[in-house]
């Protein structure tokens, strides 16, 4: 029994161990959030009610995090410029109607800006964004529009000589209609490559987004900046929210360890707890 007891004590310290290494080896990381949807009739997995939505954004507000862009996460990491306490990026993808009716009006009224990777041959179709609606919220001061590319093609899968219209092609449609410079892009579903990281390098793109629960950090290659996913659900939207926040440098390895076996494996990566 008392072996038994022991060897308990030295699981229990070797695990306290681990989680504590992890959080102190991504203490300086950035959390940058990925939203896709706000809406109280959409029903896609990705889709956030809206009170849900306010109420992570209060708690961020409350917890004392700091709004910033990615402009002041590379000038950071690039010109040694401070950043504030708790600073957090807030992102969302693909650029649906609801950013004007539902999102803006709940960033307003925290005082708080949010990065929006548009999909810009989506521009204009049912349930997204037109031109005149970005603009207008580009002239809010509180959205800043940057590419998730031109059609939503996986880039990974593009062939070399189509590969720069669908990164360049999306960067020039929003320099054109918004008359800012794009300097930044999310790669649809998070798949990249070198040949990706490149392209988008000599598009003159400053960094590149991923989907990764991790946390971003100063060493971090900027063509794959993580970000963690935030999903719609019935129940504790809010804990679930919490935990993938705060639980970060955990999540993110059981992540990706659920993700290699997923495919070879799908019974066992389902039992793999992600919130």
């Amino acid at each position: 029994m008392k072996k038994f007891l022991l060897a308990m004590l030295v699981l229990a310290l070797a695990t306290a161990g681990f989680i504590y290494w992890l959080f102190e080896r991504d203490a300086a990381g950035v959390p940058i959030l990925i939203y896709h949807r706000v809406s109280d009739t959409a029903e896609e997995p990705q889709t956030l009610k809206v009170a849900d939505f306010e109420a992570q954004i209060k708690f961020l507000v409350d917890d004392g995090y700091s709004f910033i862009m990615p402009d002041d996460l590379l000038d950071a990491w690039e010109i040694d410029k401070a950043l504030p306490a708790k600073p957090l990026l807030i992102t969302f993808d693909d650029g649906h109607e609801d950013i004007y009716t539902n999102v803006f009006p709940i960033l307003q009224k925290y005082n708080i800006r949010a990065t929006v990777f548009l999909v810009t041959d989506h521009i204009g179709m049912d349930e997204y964004l037109t031109w005149d609606l970005a603009r207008a919220l580009q002239e809010g001061g509180f959205i800043d529009f940057e590419s998730h590319t031109k059609s939503y093609k996986t880039l990974t899968k593009i062939k070399p000589d189509k590969l720069w219209n669908e990164v360049y092609g999306s960067k020039q449609a929003i320099e054109w209609a918004l008359h800012k410079p794009a300097k930044f892009i999310a790669y649809p579903e998070g798949k990249y490559s070198v040949e990706v990281e490149e392209t988008c390098k000599e598009c003159n793109f400053r960094a590149g987004f991923i989907e990764d629960y991790g946390l971003a950090k100063n060493e971090s290659d900027n063509y794959i900046l993580t970000r963690i996913p935030v999903l719609g659900s019935d129940e504790n939207t809010l804990f679930r929210f919490q935990l993938r926040l705060k639980g970060s440098p955990i999540f993110a390895p059981i992540s990706r360890f659920k993700e290699d076996i997923a495919e070879g494996n799908p019974e066992v990566a389902d039992l793999i707890f992600i919130p």
